[in-house]
């Protein structure tokens, strides 16, 4: 019995208790077969055999149950409820684990889990039973020994002088405290050796520690920036005891040193010329070391800070230049003051030549613009270069970064760590993303924007020919065909430049159509009246002065200036699609400055006919022996040498330019530059555009022949009253017919002058011209016949018909090329009317031949009057006829010089045929009751009948 209590206690072991073969329902069966499915300490079995019971939700696990737990299980359990749920606990209550526990327990497995615990219960109970009836000697055994020693052990503490654990303890309290004393000094010294020595073995265990201040600084002294990190990184690594001071003090300076390395490594990153091999491995270094921020991240934003700090240095620079080159011109203006106090005082004259103000003072605001401007454009150069330089390389620095290139060689060979640090590094990487470098990129794509556009806003207008507007935006089309190459640069930052260079562009060609015009109108200003030679208006029949040249020379500079920048325009829209709408924008916006230009021009033209018109409106200003008139004699001594003074000329250049503008600059300009905006635009479109321009120069034509035609007619009113008038002539009693009058030959003058005037100056315009005038010639004729016909006019004999006639038909004959429908239909009245007023006047003199007396007559002449008298109208056209066939040819020769400059068009060895024609046409009027004729109406001046021709 007592080897088997003693093998029982040495084992710790629970003797097996036979089973009883019992048939448990399947869930119990389901539930101890699954439990080897759970951790162990998870779970326990549930006394009543029908599953698990997982120990933290306190819920039965069965086959048939959920596999996760749900979030109201999940919740945490008290240790009250875990008690009291516990079956083996003095506190376990019985309802509360079946509430909770066997909820959803069907009762008849409730049912078989009792029987099954009863029949456990009642077998362990005899298992007990029969454990004590077969061991009671053991037990009876047991117990006297037990009573036995218990009763020897109360003895012996009962004795005072016995061995008892009481005397033994006071025994051995008095030895220790005599011990104490005597060896007291040598236990101290023991501690303190034993401190020495611990301490001694602290140090030579951390020995290297202790060092390490002193190692790293000395391998970064000499370069080893690895080994620095490496053996920092292992000072790191070692777990140190809490309680020594000392090492916490050295690691502190360890991590000072290693602070003013990463400063060290932060500074050199800040090198403009740092290479890229330096580059990564500083990189590498810093996020070794673990550094606070992301090292590439901050690199990436210093290089960003960098270029903006180099457009504000440049900006800086060139507010200073800007700012010495002002302060240059305020000395110079100060001294230049100065000079001019000094020349006034000693009274020396200023002239434009010498040396005075006034000569050095005619060309300071030219050179200054230029100088200014130059400027401007050195300083968009400087900023396009900062750009140039550096945003391809701080792109292809970001692209290696997120596209795991950067670095990458030396993580893998400085990491001894293999691949797990590598990966750390390589999420540093991307904690950022690309687009917002992009994003960045852009901002600094802004500042230049806002920069260029503002410093292109004030370039000076009046150097927009020079080449300092056109250099920079060359200089931003190299920056765009620069950072359009692979990998120089984020989409986003190419698009903002080319709208940069699109703006820059558009905003250069509508400054240049604005100086076109400002140029056009200071040009209109300046009309000298002096006409351009043959050779400078390329052979043209206009006489034109130097207005429509100086136009072409505005035009075509400014043009040409636009052609270039459309053209490259062109080639970046063949690339770029999204630039088509604002080159298509632009192209309409250049035709429309264009067109706009020649209307100006045009308007201009129209002022300066419109004014000279009304300076001699209404006031008749007989012409000079030398051609010139004797108005505004005073303001051409304003005029330069050579120029024209008399207004009819002057007049007529105006025309002269007009028509060149209409057949000659128009159709050449329009058709040179029309390449410009035809790719967008329809055909028909175009020669609409360029029929309008035409016939709008056409109507100022019109408007202006009008306004000199008008002028022209006051001369030619003069001269037809001397004539018909003022000659000396009485048509009641005309002497007999010998020919042309001088009279007649002198009104003629007045179309040869008009004919040599036009014909110098503008010869397109000399047959529009004379027949506006030769039929104003006849109109003003019949109207002074019919305003005189009761005065000066009342009488008129058959040799003043005659003599009329002859000379209408010298006219007809002399003027031919030059009479149209109306003039011969005019001509015609005129005819009717004096054969009328001769038919009149013949049967007056019958009635009352008293009232016809020639007192200067002879007996022979009065004959030959009174057979003159008794005439019928078909007997004076036949006189009228007789004495136009013999006068007519021989008056056509012997005035052949002075109408030399009509004889372009009619042959001198023939006489017309109209006169004969018109003679005809005389007595069919005569005889016809109507007698249209006598309809002409009187007019009080002469006025050009121009309603027709509009």
């Amino acid at each position: 019995l007592a080897r088997t209590v003693r093998e029982m206690r040495e084992t710790r072991a629970v003797p097996v208790v036979p089973t009883y073969e019992r048939k448990p329902s399947t869930l119990v069966k389901k539930g101890l077969n699954s439990l080897l499915s759970f951790p162990r300490g998870m779970e326990c079995i549930d006394p009543l055999g029908l599953g698990i019971i997982d120990n933290k939700t306190l819920r039965l696990i069965t086959d048939s149950s959920e596999s996760s737990p749900s979030k109201a299980d999940r919740d945490h359990v008290d240790d009250i409820l875990r008690e009291k749920l516990a079956y083996f606990s003095d506190k376990f209550d019985a309802k509360l684990f079946l509430s909770r526990i066997h909820q959803e327990t069907r009762a008849a497995d409730l049912e078989a889990g009792a029987l099954a615990l009863k029949s456990d219960l009642k077998g362990r109970t005899q298992q007990r039973k029969n454990l004590v009836k077969e061991n009671f000697d053991c037990f009876v055994s047991c117990k006297t020994t037990i009573d036995d020693i218990e009763s020897k052990l109360k003895r012996i503490e009962e004795d005072p002088e016995g061995a008892g654990t009481a005397h033994l303890y006071n025994c051995i309290q008095s030895v220790t405290g005599l011990a104490s004393r005597s060896f007291e000094q040598l236990f101290e010294r023991q501690a303190q050796a034993e401190k020495i020595r611990s301490v001694q073995g602290m140090l030579q265990r951390f020995r290297t520690l202790f060092n390490l201040p002193s190692t790293i600084r000395s391998s970064i002294s000499k370069g080893e920036h690895d080994f620095a990190v490496r053996e920092y990184r292992k000072a790191k690594s070692i777990v140190l005891p809490s309680h020594v001071g000392i090492l916490k003090q050295v690691l502190e300076e360890v991590e000072k040193v290693m602070q003013e390395f990463r400063g060290t490594l932060y500074k050199s990153m800040e090198d403009p010329h740092i290479q890229l091999t330096d580059l990564e491995n500083t990189v590498r270094l810093l996020l070794e070391l673990e550094p606070e921020s992301d090292p590439v991240w901050h690199y990436l934003n210093l290089q960003n800070k960098r270029i903006q700090g180099l457009l504000e240095k440049c900006s800086y620079e060139h507010e200073a230049r800007m700012e010495s080159l002002h302060k240059e011109i305020r000395e110079w203006t100060l001294s230049d003051a100065r000079w001019k106090q000094i020349q006034q005082g000693s009274g020396e004259s200023l002239d434009y030549n010498g040396n005075g103000h006034l000569g050095v003072d005619s060309s300071p605001g030219t050179a200054t613009s230029e100088e200014f401007d130059a400027l401007r454009e050195k300083y968009i150069r400087r900023l396009t270069t900062v750009l140039v330089h550096h945003i391809p390389a701080f792109w292809k620095v970001a692209l290696s970064v997120f596209s795991g290139k950067f670095a990458k060689s030396s993580q893998v060979a400085a990491d001894s760590n293999g691949n797990a640090s590598v990966s750390k590094i390589e999420e540093k990487y991307c904690s950022h993303s690309l687009d917002e470098v992009s994003g960045m990129m852009r901002s600094t794509i802004s500042i230049y924007e806002v920069k260029v556009l503002n410093i292109f806003q004030e370039f000076y207008e009046s150097n927009i020919l020079r080449s300092y507007m056109s250099d920079a935006i060359k200089e931003i089309a190299r920056l765009c065909r620069a950072l359009e190459v692979k990998e120089s640069a984020p989409p986003l930052a190419v698009t903002a430049l080319r709208a940069i260079y699109v703006e820059v562009a558009k905003t250069y060609i509508l400054r240049l159509c604005s100086w076109s015009r400002t140029s056009t109108n200071e040009l209109a200003e300046d009309e000298t009246w002096v006409p351009v030679s043959v050779i400078e208006r390329n052979r043209s029949p206009y006489r034109i002065s130097y207005l429509p040249l100086a136009f072409r020379s505005i035009l075509v500079s400014a043009v040409d200036q636009i052609s270039t920048i459309l053209q490259t325009l062109k080639t970046e829209v063949a690339k770029h699609d999204d630039m088509f709408i604002h080159f298509q924008e632009i192209q309409e916006s250049v035709k429309l400055a264009f067109l706009n230009c020649f209307l100006n021009f045009s308007g201009h033209l129209e002022r300066i006919g419109s004014e000279l018109a009304q300076n001699w409106s209404g006031i008749e200003s007989p012409r000079i022996p030398n051609g010139d008139s004797y108005v505004s004699l005073d303001r051409s001594l304003d005029l330069p040498s050579g120029s024209i003074n008399d207004p009819h000329q002057q007049l007529l250049m105006v025309l002269s330019n007009i028509g060149y503008c209409k057949d000659e600059l128009a159709y050449e300009l329009y058709n040179k530059y029309e390449h410009i905006w035809s790719q967008s635009r329809d055909k028909n479109e175009e020669e609409s555009d360029k029929i309008d321009l035409i016939m709008s120069f056409g109507a100022l034509e019109e408007k202006m022949l009008e306004q000199y035609t008008f002028a022209e007619a006051h001369l030619m009113r003069t001269g037809a009253m001397k004539y018909l008038l003022d000659a000396g002539v009485q048509w009641g009693a005309a002497p007999t017919v010998k020919g042309v009058r001088d009279a007649a030959v002198e009104l003629l003058h007045t179309l040869v002058a008009v004919h040599a005037e036009v014909f110098a100056g503008a010869k397109p315009l000399l047959d529009k011209i004379l027949s506006i005038l030769v039929e104003g010639l006849i109109d003003t004729l019949l109207s002074l016949f019919n305003d005189n016909k009761s005065k000066d006019l009342r009488t008129l004999d058959p040799n003043g018909f005659c003599q009329l006639m002859l000379e209408l038909e010298y006219f007809e004959t002399v003027l031919n090329p030059y009479f149209t429908n109306d003039a011969r239909e005019s001509l015609k009245s005129l005819q009717g009317v004096l054969l009328e007023k001769a038919a009149e006047s013949a049967t007056e003199s019958v009635e009352n031949p008293s009232h016809h007396r020639r007192p200067t007559r002879g007996g022979e002449d009065a004959a030959e009057d009174r057979q003159g008298i008794n005439v019928s109208p078909d007997d004076l056209i036949a006189l009228a006829q007789q004495y136009s066939s013999e006068l007519l040819e021989a008056e056509l020769e012997r005035t052949r010089i002075n109408t030399a400059c009509f004889a372009e068009s009619i042959p001198l060895d023939s006489l017309p045929v109209p006169a004969k024609s018109a003679y005809a046409s005389l007595r069919g009027s005569l005889n016809s009751p109507s007698k249209s004729y006598r309809t002409v109406e009187a007019v009080n001046s002469f006025t050009i009948p121009r309603q027709r021709r509009r």
